[in-house]
């Protein structure tokens, strides 16, 4: 069955869990919509792993619901994960077979999945050329992406990832990402767990950031970036002169070197800059101002902050890659 845009393929309803007396998970809610990469970012031991493992049934939660293509999986288990697949962690593979030999013990867990689906993920994630061979030959990456044929072999409508990025080197990072791309604009959707807030803003249409078990923000990334606000980075041939100007302006704010969080590659090519918040239209009039004190205007561009300026002011700095 074709799926739509604007269809919820899973749907997470005020899940918390407790240990004991400890609530670990607090209220957690979300949606994923049809042909989405949806990240769910936050730090080590911030709760993905145990929300991760709630969704795909192997802890029970404490209350909530998660429904699968609108399928209780508390209820009917099998139905919901049906739909699903999954690497949680490391994929776990038989190191001593072949990879089409491990796809082949996976595919007789699964009712009607035939060579020919296993000939056909294999193409999906590019072992072709490798299939054959021992999976204890395998780099890293190419068991990340076994694991994943694995996990495509009954055709999911959702696929959960949890850190993929884990220990592959950038050419593999760059890989798996145009990857999932790929999946994604055919109509699957993408559930992908991760520390790392540069692959999050690379990967993920909108994502949900959670912190000691705690879902704090939900949306589109740059949204959600824009909340953060923008920086105005000034390049003056007398920035000092042009700082006392500034300083003098309740409506404008002067960043010091570590108040920010620009990419140092940005500032690094410029001499003694001046970075301010300040709303953009006022940046026309501040140039006319200057010109006519005699400073000149060498450069003012706009830097949008990261997605990791919006998880520091968010989680009052706690710490992320």
């Amino acid at each position: 069955m074709l799926t739509t845009a604007n269809e919820i393929v899973l749907s997470v309803r005020g899940l918390k869990k407790k240990i004991g007396r400890k609530t670990i998970i607090h209220n957690v809610s979300f949606e994923v919509h049809a042909g989405e990469i949806f990240g769910f970012l936050g730090p080590n031991g911030s709760g993905k792993t145990t929300t991760i493992r709630m969704l795909v049934d192997l802890i029970k939660p404490t209350e909530g619901k998660v429904l699968v293509c609108g399928e209780d999986i508390s209820l009917f288990p099998e139905r919901a994960l049906a739909h699903v697949g999954c690497i949680v962690e490391n994929p776990e593979m038989y190191t001593f077979m072949t990879g089409w030999e491990n796809l082949e013990h996976f595919a007789r867990m699964q009712a009607g999945i035939t060579a020919a689906r296993i000939s056909e993920v294999v193409g999906i994630v590019g072992l072709d050329q490798r299939i054959q061979d021992k999976v204890k030959t395998y780099s890293l990456g190419m068991r990340q992406r076994l694991g994943i044929a694995q996990a495509l072999l009954g055709s999911p409508k959702l696929l959960i990832l949890d850190e993929p990025t884990n220990g592959l080197d950038p050419k593999g990072i760059k890989e798996l990402r145009e990857f999932i791309r790929i999946l994604s604009e055919g109509g699957m959707s993408l559930f992908i767990s991760s520390h790392l807030l540069s692959e999050i803003q690379l990967m993920c249409d909108r994502v949900a950031i959670i912190a000691h078990g705690e879902v704090i923000a939900v949306g589109e990334v740059d949204e959600l970036v824009s909340q953060a606000g923008s920086y105005t980075i000034w390049q003056l041939d007398q920035p000092d002169e042009a700082r006392q100007m500034f300083s003098h302006q309740t409506d404008i704010q002067l960043i010091s070197d570590n108040e920010h969080r620009i990419d140092e590659s940005i500032l690094t090519t410029l001499q003694d800059p001046i970075v301010t918040v300040m709303d953009e239209d006022q940046i026309s009039a501040w140039v006319n101002k200057f010109v006519s004190a005699g400073i000149d205007v060498r450069s003012v561009q706009r830097v949008a902050p990261s997605l990791e300026e919006l998880f520091l002011k968010l989680t009052e700095g706690e710490s992320i890659v």
